[in-house]
């Protein structure tokens, strides 16, 4: 899994980056199949003046599924990347399961047809 790591108004820091793919392996590791990579953009909104303004966005690319894109903001920005991650996490499971549960329910007979021999 590919995952593209951006910060806009301040410095990417190494621990930001390995907290970063760390807590993305937790969320979609069982999910690694499904995924051509992740996008992770994050933001200080309001710079130096404070506030619940730091922003992670995470963009899951999905094969052949529309992506899933999380935005959260929190004063505390690994508090952001630790909630929109597991947000990310739930959220590509349920698309890949209505995904699954669509095909499982045009795979077979419809009801309204009959099979003669």
């Amino acid at each position: 899994m590919h995952i593209d790591i951006q910060s806009r108004n301040f410095p990417l820091t190494d621990a930001l980056r390995s907290h970063i793919k760390r807590r993305l392996g937790f969320s979609l590791i069982s999910r690694y199949e499904y995924i051509q990579r992740v996008k992770v953009r994050l933001s200080d909104i309001n710079g130096p003046r404070g506030g619940a303004d730091k922003c992670c966005q995470i963009q899951v690319v999905l094969i052949q599924l529309p992506d899933v894109v999380i935005k959260d903001t929190e004063v505390d920005l690994y508090a952001a990347i630790d909630r929109a991650a597991d947000r990310a996490g739930r959220t590509v499971d349920r698309r890949l399961q209505r995904q699954r549960d669509k095909g499982r329910s045009s795979g077979g007979l419809l009801e309204t047809e009959s099979v003669t021999e």
